[in-house]
C-alpha cells in the first residue's frame, strides 16, 4: 500500500499554483495592468515609459544570462547588437516600407547571423579575451551607427511610429502591452531551453568543459547556440525599443548600457529568470524611480552608477547568487525548519 502511495506521489503533477508556465502568464497580467493605473493618475505617464523600458532591457539581460549563466561566457556587446537590431527595424519599416513582422523577422535574424560568423573566431578564446573582442564587435558597430547616415540617421538617430499589427495601429499603451505579451513569450521559450536538453548540457559544459566533452557536449557548438540566442535576445531587445521609444540613436547603444544589462544579470542572479526581472527593476527602474526623487540624493550626478556600482559590489562580496539566491536560501531555510519540526514531533 504504502509503495503504491509512494509511486502515484512520485508521477503526480505538480500543483496548478507550482506551475511555472502559469507563474509566467500571471507576472504578465500583474504588469500588464500598470497602464490602467497611468490612465487614472496613480502613476506618471513618464513613469509607465521608465517601466516600459526596463521590460525592454529585461528581455536583453535574459539572454545574457543564457550566455554567463549557463555557458559561462561573458560579453559586453550587448548594446551593439541591440542596436543593430534597432536600426535595422526601423530602416525596413520607414524606407522600405515593409511590415512590422518583416522589419521584426530581419532585425533578429540578420544580427543573429552576423553573431554567429563572430562567435566562430571570437568564441575560441575565454574570459577576458572574450569579453575584450566582445567589446571590440560592439565599438565598431557603434561606429557604424555614427557614420552610416543613410541608414541610421548618423548622429541625429532614426525615429519610427509606433507599430500597425494586423491593420491596427497600436499606440503608447497598446505598445506597452505588446512589450508584456514579448517579454511573457520570451521567459517561457528561456525556462523551456535551460529545461531542456541543449540547456543541461550548457550547465555541464559550465560546471565542467572536460567531464561535458567526455558526455560528449561539443563545446564548441554549445558555445555558438549560446551566443547566436543571446545575440537574437539583444536584437529583439533592440526592436522592442525603437517601437515603443520611437527613436535610436547611437549614443543609447554604448559600453555603459551593456554594463548595466550586466549588472542586472549579476545583482538578479545567475541562472535564475525571475531574478533577471528583478534585477532589470533594481538597475533602471530604482534609481530614477525612487532614488532621483529623494531631495538630498536627487541632487548627486550620476546617481544611478554610484548606486548599481555599490550594489555590485555588495552582491559580489556578500551574495554571489544575487537576489534570486537570497529568495532560495530563505525558503530553503525554512523548508529544513520545518523538516525537523516534523523529526522532533
Amino acid at each position: 500500500m504504502n509503495e503504491r502511495n509512494d509511486s502515484s506521489l512520485a508521477n503526480a503533477k505538480p500543483a496548478l499554483w507550482k506551475n511555472p508556465y502559469l507563474g509566467f502568464i500571471l507576472f504578465g497580467l500583474l504588469i500588464s495592468t500598470l497602464p490602467l493605473f497611468a490612465g487614472w493618475g496613480l502613476m506618471k505617464n513618464s513613469t509607465l515609459n521608465y517601466i516600459g523600458s526596463v521590460l525592454v532591457y529585461t528581455v536583453a539581460a535574459l539572454g545574457l544570462n543564457l550566455l554567463l549563466g549557463y555557458a559561462g561566457l561573458i560579453s559586453l556587446g550587448t548594446a551593439g547588437f541591440m542596436g543593430l537590431g534597432s536600426y535595422i527595424a526601423a530602416y525596413v519599416t520607414k524606407d522600405m516600407g515593409m511590415s512590422f513582422w518583416a522589419a521584426a523577422a530581419a532585425a533578429v535574424l540578420i544580427p543573429t547571423l552576423i553573431g554567429l560568423l563572430i562567435g566562430l573566431v571570437s568564441l575560441r578564446i575565454e574570459g577576458i579575451y572574450l569579453a575584450i573582442a566582445t567589446l571590440c564587435v560592439s565599438e565598431i558597430l557603434l561606429k557604424s551607427f555614427e557614420q552610416a547616415d543613410s541608414i541610421t540617421g548618423g548622429m541625429q538617430g532614426k525615429s519610427v511610429s509606433y507599430p500597425v499589427i494586423f491593420g491596427h495601429t497600436f499606440n503608447r499603451s497598446t505598445t506597452y502591452l505588446l512589450l508584456v505579451v514579448v517579454l511573457t513569450l520570451v521567459m517561457i521559450l528561456t525556462h523551456n531551453f535551460v529545461n531542456g536538453h541543449k540547456g543541461r548540457a550548457l550547465h555541464a559544459m559550465r560546471g565542467s568543459e572536460v567531464a561535458a566533452q567526455a558526455m560528449g557536449v561539443n563545446l564548441l557548438q554549445y558555445r555558438l547556440i549560446a551566443f547566436s540566442l543571446a545575440t537574437a535576445y539583444s536584437a529583439l531587445s533592440g526592436v522592442l525599443y525603437v517601437f515603443f521609444v520611437k527613436f535610436s540613436y547611437p549614443s543609447v547603444w554604448n559600453l555603459t548600457l551593456s554594463l548595466l544589462v550586466l549588472a542586472a544579470v549579476v545583482i538578479g542572479g545567475l541562472r535564475s529568470i525571475y531574478g533577471t526581472v528583478v534585477g532589470a527593476f533594481v538597475v533602471w527602474a530604482v534609481p530614477d524611480l525612487i532614488l532621483k526623487n529623494i531631495p538630498v540624493l536627487g541632487r548627486i550626478n550620476g546617481l544611478p552608477y554610484i548606486f548599481n556600482g555599490i550594489l555590485i559590489i555588495l552582491v559580489v562580496m556578500f551574495a554571489p547568487q544575487g537576489i534570486s539566491g537570497l529568495w532560495q536560501a530563505k525558503f530553503a531555510r525554512k523548508k529544513k525548519e520545518r523538516e525537523n519540526g516534523k523529526e522532533a514531533e
